[in-house]
């Protein structure tokens, strides 16, 4: 049987996409490959502060900056042009298109956040006003009620471009995402590791998500084998803390969650953008039901006072 696997042409991206495609020529299926230009994708072509083409200005106030480096797949896959989409999870916003359902997690990658010096230095030597360079809000938020002397300017790019800008001095130092940089076989550049809590991560951090039409019986079986009980039900908590504040990947909200001992444990944070005031909760719940655990989180942060801090940025 025969799939076509729907990819953004990144490194990263076209790792994630082989990884399932040899998980699933393993179970017996013909699978190819093909990359899809989103307008994520030429939207980091863009330089900063430089005015966006009319039709992309259109995309992304109509999809919003979490769907913009999905969108082209996820027509593509209604098209029955591919059979199947794979996405970092963290992408992939919390209401899907009808007609699209979320066919798998596999097992998650490292979710933390790490550190990567330009000449190795620790992060807590790094003097003030050294330049530390992430575009996420909420790596940004966290850093600054952490370390506020710094400097924490924006860097676009895929992770390979990110890099080599870093080489060039354009800071002195990067965050991202522990899974990327492991997955591309650069676990050696990385300085240090952060804990989740100094740095929760990015809501699904870590995990992919195979995307799937509702009505594909053969895609839903095959893709079926590579699912992670344990992942998916963790994600599905953390997505559920997102859906309920109402956010997108432009807002300082994080969440994780873990498996122990049969329940899950789900950790979440609100921010305001200068790092001054950030809401916490923590809670425990049964793994049966995700969802409920991730609304009352959220329920809690709300208690706290997270839609005040959320509706000065815009978004609740």
């Amino acid at each position: 049987m025969k799939l076509t696997i729907g990819s953004r042409g990144s490194k990263l991206a076209l790792w994630q996409a082989h990884w399932v495609r040899d998980q699933l020529a393993a179970g017996g299926y013909e699978i190819e490959i093909r990359i899809i230009k989103t307008t994520g994708d030429k939207l980091q072509a863009v330089a900063p502060g430089e005015p966006l083409p009319a039709s992309m200005a259109q995309t992304v106030a109509e999809v919003g900056s979490k769907g913009l480096f999905i969108k082209e797949i996820e027509e593509a896959l209604l098209a029955r042009e591919i059979d199947v989409a794979v996405h970092s999870l963290k992408d992939l916003p919390t209401e899907q298109p009808a007609g699209l359902a979320l066919g798998a997690v596999p097992k998650r990658e490292d979710a933390r956040d790490v550190f990567i010096a330009r000449n190795g230095q620790p992060l807590e030597s790094l003097p003030p006003g050294a330049r530390v360079a992430t575009s996420s809000l909420r790596r940004q938020t966290q850093l600054r009620a952490l370390w506020p002397d710094l400097v924490y300017v924006a860097m676009r790019g895929n992770l390979d471009t990110r890099l080599r800008k870093l080489e060039r001095g354009n800071s002195e130092a990067l965050v991202l995402a522990a899974a990327g940089v492991h997955r591309l076989g650069l676990g050696d550049r990385i300085t240090s590791y952060f804990s989740f809590d100094q740095m929760c991560p990015a809501v699904g951090q870590g995990a992919l998500g195979i995307e799937i039409r509702a009505d594909d019986p053969r895609a839903r079986e095959a893709v079926a084998r590579l699912d992670h009980l344990a992942t998916h039900q963790a994600v599905r908590a953390e997505r559920a803390v997102l859906r309920r504040l109402g956010g997108g990947c432009q807002v300082p909200i994080a969440a994780h969650a873990v498996m122990e001992d049969g329940q899950l444990r789900l950790q979440a944070l609100v921010a305001n953008l200068d790092g001054t005031q950030i809401i916490r909760a923590r809670k425990k719940g049964p793994a049966s039901d995700p969802e409920a655990l991730g609304a009352a989180v959220a329920e809690d942060l709300l208690r706290q006072g997270a839609r005040e801090v959320l509706g000065s940025i815009g978004d609740i």
